[in-house]
């Protein structure tokens, strides 16, 4: 039974790598390794609509993402602008304390955003860069107006603006406000005004529709994201997180969806709402449409060709708004709100309902919730990231002290009677059945169970998994130092220090275990524990802290048990 409990302990182990990297292989783009789904991914040029949209081949230029009572589409790349003698087309650089951001004066969008307070971890002379319209990256934010009857046009995100405002947040002022305003088309002009303040990384986006023509129009505002499918450069591919778009609602809350269920028309969300946000997100940032509550949207989601050069483009998410008629003369207001920042939790509480979720802990986010919070809590007494991590796991290690003690409590007794159970296996190898009986007579007489070292330690698995989680998903960690050479919490041990150390402690716990009886069973006990080492070689800084000081505490405690229950430690080393 002894070494049946190791067995069911490395089951478990061996069936969670399995599905990690089945996971990995799923967030990479790639065909699942162990659970394929079946069928083909659909082409682009083949693909169907997805929610409110319809999708035509790739190249038609005129992509139709519009609500059901819409008539007009939104224009992609290839559709010109009515002819309006406006300035020529240029690009605006505006800079704040936290931002420098690119628009483009044809539509008003925001085409680049650089982070100049946050490093780009590949290059630390660099800012990071979220939206960025290049040869290799495509990833813009747009807005603009579609009609509801068949024919009428209005300003889209296609149509040249004039731009007024200022460019620059000076020293003593808390906001600045830019403005993009359009000739008149179909009877309407479009002036969208960015607000930006000191600090923030979200901005206000005002949009005043004027009905300058002589009958009521009845426009319809839509807000979109278009992003690549590119993973985000740089990312390991030894750990994967969500990288893609995300629509939140009240009623069915927070919903990723994968670019492959886009391409395959596969994508489950909710499509109609009056509340809640688009999103696109990926490791550490976000970007994110926010609308009112109580203001009806249509959302969608489809595959768009935008003329880029780059690989696997676009993925489209959208919101559309329809509006009340405006009347001759009169102006019609809708305020909404872009972020495009960090996933600082506490921050993206403050801005919206649900708009943390970006910040993607998976199915455990009952639990690593709590644990981030108190991992702040103890970072704002050490002020430092590496030393919060060792503390919240010596906290949990006190949390869990007694289910632990009864876990290394039953080893150290199955410790005790192993050289009577290998005598008796020894004397009844020829008799599976009589041997059997034998050891179940020994557990009685000697009050022991031989599952009791295992159900303490399953317990806490899903504990250590969330923390495991947060650490990865906390943008805190990034270029943040802990001491010595360990710089960035988020990049690998640049020296391969902490992964050697990480497999040594490893090591030491599994030659703590007494031998399994049975030879495979004792090659793999000390097999697995190597492979599993050298994925950390590949990980971040900061989970390889927290794995080293949860193994030096878990050998510490199961160290001091045996001694006070009289089995003094002994080091089984390996037999090959």
């Amino acid at each position: 039974m002894n070494d049946i409990r190791r067995t069911i302990l490395w089951v478990v182990f061996g069936f969670s790598m399995v599905l990690l990297w089945d996971q990995w292989q799923v967030h990479n783009g790639k065909q699942a390794t162990f659970f394929p789904s079946s069928g083909k991914p659909a082409a682009i040029a083949a693909a169907p609509a997805t929610g409110v949209s319809a999708v035509p081949a790739v190249g038609a230029g005129v992509p139709t993402v519009a609500s059901a009572s819409s008539a007009q589409t939104i224009p992609g790349p290839a559709v010109a602008a009515p002819p309006v003698t406006v300035a020529p087309r240029e690009q605006i650089v505006v800079n704040t304390d936290v931002l420098k951001l690119t628009f483009d004066t044809e539509g008003g969008s925001l085409i680049r955003t650089e982070f100049v307070k946050l490093s780009n971890m590949a290059d630390k002379s660099r800012d990071v860069v979220l939206l960025d319209e290049t040869r290799d990256r495509y990833y813009v934010a747009q807005s603009g107006l579609i009609g509801g009857t068949a024919g009428a046009l209005f300003p889209t995100h296609k149509t040249p603006m004039t731009v007024t405002g200022a460019r620059d947040l000076r020293d003593g002022e808390n906001e600045l406000a830019i403005s993009f305003t359009s000739a008149e088309i179909g009877g309407t002009k479009l002036v969208k005004t960015y607000t930006l303040r000191r600090g923030a990384y979200d901005m206000a986006v005002t949009h005043a529709i004027s009905n300058v023509g002589t009958t009521s129009v009845s426009p319809q505002l839509y807000l979109q994201l278009v992003r690549d499918g590119n993973k985000p450069p740089g990312e390991s591919s030894f750990y994967s997180t969500f990288t893609g778009p995300a629509v939140y609602t009240e009623a069915k809350k927070y919903q990723k969806v994968e670019f492959s269920n886009i391409k395959k028309n596969k994508a489950d969300f909710e499509k109609h709402s009056s509340n809640g946000y688009i999103a696109m997100v990926q490791h550490y940032f976000a970007s994110a449409w926010l609308l009112p509550d109580g203001v009806k949207r249509d959302i969608s989601l489809d595959v768009v060709d935008v003329g880029s050069a780059v690989p696997d483009c676009c993925y489209r998410a959208t919101m559309i708004a329809p509006l009340d008629a405006i009347a001759p003369g009169a102006t019609k207001t809708i305020d909404a709100k872009f972020f495009a920042g960090p996933q600082e939790e506490k921050t993206l509480e403050t801005l919206a309902p649900g708009l943390e979720l970006v910040k993607d802990y998976g199915w455990l986010t009952i639990l690593a919730k709590p644990l981030y919070w108190l991992l702040v809590k103890i970072h704002s007494v050490l002020l430092n990231w590496g030393w919060s991590i060792v503390g919240l796991v010596v906290l949990l290690k006190l949390a869990f002290y007694w289910l632990n003690a009864k876990a290394y409590a039953s080893m150290a007794k199955m410790k005790a009677i192993n050289p009577k159970v290998m005598e008796m296996r020894a004397r009844l190898k020829d008799s599976p059945q009589q041997m059997q009986q034998e050891m179940m007579k020994i557990y009685r007489e000697e009050k022991v169970n031989p599952m009791g070292g295992c159900f303490p330690i399953m317990i806490q698995i899903p504990v250590f998994i969330a923390l495991y989680w947060v650490l990865l998903s906390s943008v805190e960690m990034r270029n943040a130092p802990w001491m010595l050479w360990i710089h960035d919490l988020s990049a690998p041990d640049p020296f391969y220090i902490l992964p050697l150390v990480m497999t040594l402690t490893t090591m030491l716990q599994t030659a703590l275990n007494p031998a399994p009886p049975d030879p495979m069973q004792a090659k793999l006990m000390w097999f697995m524990p190597l492979i599993f080492s050298v994925m950390f070689f590949f990980f971040p800084s900061g989970l390889v802290v927290y794995w080293i000081t949860n193994n030096i505490l878990s050998i510490a405690q199961q160290w001091i048990i045996n001694t006070r229950m009289g089995v003094p430690p002994q080091f089984h080393l390996p037999k090959f």
